[in-house]
C-alpha cells in the first residue's frame, strides 16, 4: 500500500472574511503565556514564522521588509540618533537593524511577553542575533508602564507592536502617546506599527489623531510584504519638528556604508506618497507632504 504523506497547513483568518494559508513542515515550538499564545513552525517556501494568537507576526522569507522600514526611515530622518527605544520586538529584529547604526550607543527594548524572546532565542536566529549586542538592554516588562514613569530621554521611539488587541491594546491611545511625547528628546521622532489601509482604517485613523493631539507633524508611509493581509501595510510617523523629506539626507544613507535589502534613499521619499483612497481617510491628521 502506497503511503500519503499528511499535509498540514496553518491558515491565518482575518475578520472572518479572509485567510492566508502556509504549509508547515514542523512546529517548532507551541505555548502559551499569561497574554497571548505563541507559535514558530517551519514552513515551505517562507522559512521558520512566527504567529501569536494565530495572526502571522513574521517569516524568515520577508522579515526584512517590515524591519528595514520600521527602523530606518526615522533613523536616517533623525541627525544623529543616539538613544533608541524599542516597545515590544520580541523577535529581535527591530533591535537588530537599529543596532546597525554606529551612532546609536543605547538602545532600550521593553518586551512584555518573555515567551516570545525566548522562542525567537532559540528558533529565530536571523532575526534575535542581535539580542546580546552590549548596546542593547532588553527588560521583560510593560513598556507603557515603562514610558508612564521614566525620566530617561530618548531619539527615537520605535513602537513595534502586534495588533491592538490583548497586551498590545494600550499601545494604541492618546494618553500612551502623551507619555511618549515626554520621553523624546527636543527633536525625537516615534514611529509605530499602523496596521492596513484595507482591512483597518478606522484603526488607522485613531493612531493618527493620537498622535496629532500630541506632535506637531504627524505622517504615514506604507511597506509591502508576502505575509500580512493585503500586502499592503503602513508605519505612523510623528516628530517634535522633522520632516521625514525635508530632514531627510539620501547621502547620509551612503556614507553609512550600510546595505539594505528592501530601504533605500528612494524607497524612503516614495513610501511617503500614500494612495488617494488613504490619503482621503486620513488628511484631517496628516501634516502635508513637502516637496
Amino acid at each position: 500500500m502506497e503511503q500519503t504523506q499528511l499535509e498540514l497547513w496553518v491558515e491565518e483568518k482575518l475578520e472572518d472574511i479572509a485567510g492566508q494559508r502556509y504549509r508547515v513542515e514542523e512546529s517548532l515550538f507551541s505555548g502559551k503565556s499569561p497574554y497571548q499564545k505563541v507559535d514558530v513552525v517551519r514552513t515551505s517556501g517562507f522559512g521558520t514564522m512566527l504567529l501569536i494568537d494565530g495572526l502571522v507576526m513574521l517569516s524568515e522569507r520577508d522579515e526584512f521588509v517590515y524591519h528595514d522600514m520600521i527602523v530606518h526611515v526615522p533613523l536616517f530622518t533623525h541627525p544623529n540618533p543616539k538613544r533608541v527605544l524599542i516597545i515590544g520586538g520580541g523577535d529581535g529584529g527591530t533591535a537588530r537593524e537599529a543596532l546597525r547604526h554606529k551612532g546609536v550607543v543605547y538602545c532600550r527594548m521593553i518586551e512584555i511577553d518573555g515567551m516570545v524572546v525566548d522562542a525567537a532565542k532559540r528558533h529565530l536566529k536571523q532575526t534575535s542575533h542581535a539580542l546580546d549586542d552590549p548596546r542593547l538592554n532588553l527588560t521583560i516588562e510593560d513598556g507603557v508602564k515603562h514610558l508612564a514613569e521614566t525620566q530617561e530621554k530618548y531619539d527615537v521611539i520605535l513602537v513595534d507592536s502586534t495588533d491592538p488587541i490583548g497586551p498590545a491594546k494600550p499601545l494604541f491611545g492618546e494618553g500612551f502617546y502623551g507619555n511618549v511625547h515626554r520621553a523624546l528628546s527636543e527633536d525625537g521622532i516615534v514611529v509605530a506599527q499602523g496596521e492596513s489601509p484595507f482591512y483597518y482604517p478606522e484603526e488607522q485613523r485613531s493612531i493618527v489623531a493620537s498622535m496629532k493631539a500630541h506632535f506637531p507633524t504627524v505622517h504615514a508611509y506604507n511597506y509591502n510584504n508576502l505575509v500580512y493581509p493585503g500586502g499592503l501595510w503602513t508605519f505612523m510617523f510623528a516628530s517634535k519638528g522633522l520632516s521625514p523629506i525635508r530632514d531627510f539626507q539620501p547621502e547620509r544613507v551612503k556614507r553609512s556604508g550600510l546595505r539594505f535589502p528592501y530601504y533605500s534613499p528612494a524607497v524612503h521619499k516614495a513610501a511617503f506618497a500614500l494612495p488617494q483612497f488613504q490619503l482621503d481617510a486620513l488628511a484631517d491628521y496628516l501634516t502635508p507632504i513637502e516637496q
